[in-house]
């Protein structure tokens, strides 16, 4: 599995706008979860964020945090989730992004955590409640073991506080679209066009845009704007937990066709079903 900047300067090579699908670890099960992320590898996702249920999930909207709740009422643990990764994770092409909360790291300690991760086939790493302040000794560990660490940038954020994320985000810049928490929006804000072009004038780093975005008309406008990937979490959530697993497989293997083909026009092999 190729690190998340090669595989940024790849697409980029190919002027290919990146799709970046959220899902919940163990929601509904680990078995599912699994299956998930070979069918969203198959059918257009360049990159896939994990999201490790945690109880406490500031950043999260009520479609995520309803999902990691029904997997911590499972007993999902951050060890079964590596476990499966990194059974999983070999046979992928797409990174896996892993979305954790800082405490994790923290009871752990940076090194174990880091260690453990990357065994797993873990690539790039985001940690929404670790401040631009307090970045720099996790930032400095995850190179050791390959995993790039992605910061965020708000809606509210100072053009002096862009240029310090800027320079110290690995792999890509995140850019939140709201001013709130994750879940799906009617539209997109146009602030987002001009903070998008805030960034270009300080960094050439790749910019990924999430939080907000559900619909393939979104990602479109996002990617048209100049977003270097699209990331679209509680849409693909949603799907995922409605009907049967097998029903929820195909509805999120359908979204992330829908999503990736009007981003990027690419000819995608027709898969008939999920397994």
């Amino acid at each position: 599995m190729t690190s998340i900047s090669d595989s940024f300067n790849t697409l980029r090579s190919q002027q290919q706008c990146a799709l970046i699908p959220f899902i919940t670890a163990g929601d509904p099960n680990l078995a599912t979860t699994a299956e998930a992320l070979r069918i969203l590898d198959r059918n257009g996702a360049d990159f896939i964020e994990l999201g490790v249920p945690y109880s406490d999930p500031l950043a999260d909207g009520p479609v995520i945090q309803a999902a990691a709740t029904r997997a911590l009422q499972k007993g999902t643990k951050l060890e079964q989730v590596l476990e499966m990764l990194q059974d999983v994770s070999p046979s992928l092409k797409a990174p896996i992004i892993l979305f954790t909360y800082y405490n994790p790291i923290l009871h752990r300690g940076i090194p174990t955590f880091l260690g453990e991760i990357a065994a797993a086939g873990v690539r790039g790493l985001v940690v929404p409640d670790l401040p631009l302040e307090e970045a720099a000794q996790l930032i400095q560990a995850a190179a050791a073991f390959g995993i790039e660490v992605i910061l965020l940038v708000a809606p509210t954020s100072s053009q002096y506080r862009i240029e310090a994320i800027a320079r110290q985000s690995q792999g890509f810049i995140y850019l939140v679209s709201v001013t709130g928490v994750t879940g799906m929006r009617a539209q997109i804000q146009d602030r987002v066009q001009h903070l998008l072009t805030d960034m270009r004038s300080v960094t050439d780093k790749p910019i990924g845009v999430g939080f907000g975005i559900s619909a393939p008309e979104q990602a479109l406008q996002v990617k048209e704007w100049g977003a270097d990937a699209v990331i679209v979490g509680s849409a693909f959530v949603k799907r995922l937990a409605e009907g049967s697993p097998a029903e929820g497989l195909q509805a999120v293997a359908q979204l992330c066709r829908q999503l990736k083909a009007v981003i990027t026009p690419v000819s995608l092999p027709q898969v008939g079903s999920v397994r």
